[in-house]
C-alpha cells in the first residue's frame, strides 16, 4: 500500500474542481451528505452521483444516475463499499479523471494499483473534510 501523504492530499485538494460523490445520499445524517455539503462550501463543483436517486436534487444539485453522466471530472470520491470500490475505480480510469478518493473504511488495494498505474492520484480511507482541517486548509479552493 502507498499511502498519500500530505503534500499530495494538500496539492489535490487545492488543485481539484470538479468532483463526482458517488453513493452521495440525500438524508443528512449520513456521511456522504455532510461530506458533500462540505465539498461544496469548499467552493467546488460537486455532483453528487446515486442511480436510486436520479433526477433528484441534494443540496441543490441534480443527482446523476451514473458517474459517465456526472463527467467531466477531477476527482471521484467513492462511498461504497470495499467490494464495490473497485468497479467505480475502473469507470473513473476510463473516464479520464485525474484522482480517486476512497472515504475512510473502503481500501480495495486492487483498484488503487489499477488507477496508479493508469496515472491517477489515489487516497484510500480517509475523508476530504478531515484532511481538509486538519491541514488547515482556506476556506474555499483558490483563496
Amino acid at each position: 500500500m502507498t499511502a498519500a501523504d500530505d503534500t499530495t492530499i494538500r496539492d489535490l485538494l487545492l488543485a481539484t474542481r470538479r468532483i463526482a460523490v458517488v453513493g452521495a445520499s440525500d438524508r443528512p445524517d449520513r456521511p456522504s451528505h455532510g461530506v458533500f455539503g462540505f465539498l461544496l462550501a469548499r467552493g467546488y463543483d460537486a455532483t453528487p452521483v446515486n442511480p436510486v436517486l436520479a433526477g433528484k436534487a441534494i443540496l441543490g444539485r441534480e443527482v446523476a444516475a451514473t458517474l459517465a453522466a456526472a463527467g467531466p471530472l477531477d476527482m471521484v470520491d467513492i462511498f461504497r463499499r470495499s467490494a464495490e470500490a473497485g468497479a467505480v475505480v475502473d469507470e473513473a480510469i476510463a473516464l479520464g479523471a485525474k484522482s480517486v478518493w476512497l472515504q475512510l473504511g473502503v481500501v480495495d488495494e486492487a483498484a488503487a494499483a489499477r488507477a496508479r498505474a493508469a496515472g491517477l492520484v489515489v487516497v484510500m480511507d480517509r475523508c476530504p473534510a478531515i484532511e481538509w482541517r486538519r491541514l488547515n486548509l482556506p476556506a474555499r479552493i483558490g483563496a
